[in-house]
This record gives structure tokens, C-alpha cells and sequence, in this order.
């Protein structure tokens, strides 16, 4: 499958396996098992050449344990300060859970296919994310903040399990004020939550959409993009507006190991953003 969405060259395009040495800058706390790492290259000129397009992912690697697919959670217009939000669920996010700023990695990228944020420039957008699938539309975020004045309404839904599940709440305040309609919800609530309690579909029934000049930018888990996509379609967005990051099983970047296979295409390499309109025949496809 040769994907619509644009790719951009990986830090060192003529050999896509070069590693190369990052430090650790600064570790943040988010929520329960996950924390966002800033990370530095230690040779000047590789960080100078680095450049990353929003949606785009890296592979962080600790030698003798393994390398793992990270998403870029920082700011595209930004590249010197480079923010993975991690969370500790295999061996390799778990042994970076130990790490400490000052100690030092490998990292190879950036790689894949972004998200299309000059195409949407014009247009209404819509941003739906769930849990950790906020990191991954972050970028998207930032880009919008730095040229606001290009878009037409921009509208955030974003849920999680919990209210001390929710990622980045220290920043809501700010992505408002650059007048992005920010709205929360959690599955369920606690004694200090007054805000939404439902799942993010169920926001899409506050806006007021054009269909004809809306575009969809959603990464979350794969049940509640597909129902974002259902109530989208409903609204009578088309499917070729609807764009959704498929994050599954990367394990090379390049293609080659076929883990991440999905239909005919690599996500990968083709990915990990798609149109709907080109993975509409795969989602129900299970993830072994």
C-alpha cells in the first residue's frame, strides 16, 4: 500500500539503522506507569540535521535489552527539545523506567508517516484522543498553537479511564487560550470530578460540524477510534477526511520484520497514520 500521507527522511536517510547516542535531560511524572522523558543527542550535529513531522515515532534503544517504537510528543517547531511520553508495559519501557537523567540511550529515526497538518490548514478540525493516544496528537497541538490564525475552529475531545488518568492536565489551561475548545471526559469519575463522565464519542454530540470543511485527527485505543469514526461517518464526514494513527506491533520501522503487517500495508512504514478511507477494510482485524 503507498500511502497518502506524506513521510519524511529519518535523521540519517541512507542508513535508517544508525543509532544514535541521546542523553537524558529531564523525566516528568504524568500518570501512574508512564512519564515523559526529554532527551538531548549528544553529537551536535545529529541534533542540528533532527527534524520530525507531528505524528512521526522514534525507536528508543537500550543495548543487550531491546528497542521499543516511540511516538514524538514535542513541539515539530521545537526539535532540540525532544519529548517521548513512555509508558512502562514491556521490557523495554520498563528498563527505561529505571533510567535517570544523565544516562544514556540509542535512538534511530524519526519514522513514518505524519499526520497532514498543512492539508487541514483552512479547515475545522477535530482532535479525539484517548489515553495515552494524546501523546502521539500533541505535536498537532503545538502546530496549530504556532499558526492558529490558519485554521477555522479547532475543537479537543479527549478521555480517559479516570480523572488521574488523564495526561498533560497542567497544559489544558494554555491550549485554551490559544482557542482550542478543549473538552474532558473520563469513563468514571471520582469525589473531586465534576466534569463529563462518558466516552469520547458521546462528545462529538456538542459540536456543530460542516462535514464538507472538517477534518479528523484521531489516535487513541482501536475500539474508540472505530466508534469515532462511526459517529464522524454519521455527521457525514467523509471517510478520506477521518485520519487515525494505527500503532501496532512496530518493531523494526522499516518493514522488514512484518509484525506490523495489516492488510497490505506496514504500519510501520506505510504508517502509522492512514487515511480511513485506507484502512477501513482491516480494522476488525485482530492484533496478535
Amino acid at each position: 500500500m503507498n500511502s497518502q500521507i506524506q513521510v519524511a527522511p529519518t535523521v540519517d536517510a541512507a542508513n535508517p539503522w544508525a543509532t544514535h547516542a541521546v542523553r537524558i535531560r529531564e523525566i516528568e511524572p504524568e500518570v501512574r506507569d508512564v512519564v515523559t522523558y526529554r532527551l538531548a543527542f549528544e553529537d551536535p550535529a545529529v541534533a542540528e540535521r533532527f527534524r520530525f513531522q507531528p505524528g512521526q515515532f522514534n525507536m528508543l534503544y537500550l543495548p543487550g535489552i531491546g528497542e521499543s517504537a516511540i511516538s514524538i510528543s514535542s513541539d515539530p517547531d521545537d526539535p532540540q527539545r525532544m519529548l517521548h511520553t513512555v509508558r512502562a508495559v514491556g521490557n523495554v519501557t520498563k528498563a527505561m523506567a529505571r533510567k535517570q537523567v544523565g544516562d544514556q540511550l540509542l535512538l534511530r529515526g524519526p519514522f513514518g508517516s505524519a499526520w497532514p497538518v498543512d492539508s487541514c490548514e483552512g479547515q475545522d478540525l477535530v482532535i479525539a484522543a484517548g489515553g495515552l493516544g494524546l501523546a502521539p496528537v500533541r505535536p498537532v497541538i503545538h502546530y496549530v498553537m504556532n499558526r492558529r490564525d490558519r485554521f477555522g475552529k479547532v475543537w479537543l475531545l479527549y478521555g480517559a479511564r479516570s480523572p488521574r488518568d488523564l495526561l498533560y492536565t497542567s497544559q489544558y489551561d494554555r491550549w485554551r487560550e490559544a482557542d482550542i475548545d478543549v473538552q474532558i471526559t473520563v469513563d468514571l469519575g471520582d469525589d473531586q470530578w465534576d466534569g463529563h463522565i462518558g466516552v469520547v464519542p458521546v462528545l462529538f454530540d456538542r459540536l456543530q460540524l460542516d462535514a464538507s470543511r472538517t477534518r479528523i485527527i484521531t489516535c487513541g485505543p482501536e475500539i474508540m477510534m472505530r466508534f469515532v469514526i462511526a459517529e464522524c461517518l454519521s455527521q457525514k464526514i467523509e471517510s478520506k477526511q477521518i485520519y487515525l494513527s494505527m500503532e501496532r506491533n512496530m518493531n523494526c520501522a522499516l518493514g522488514f520484520c512484518g509484525h506490523c503487517q495489516l492488510g497490505p500495508a506496514f504500519v510501520c512504514k506505510d504508517g502509522p497514520v492512514f487515511t480511513h478511507e485506507q484502512m477501513e477494510p482491516y480494522l476488525d482485524v485482530q492484533d496478535f
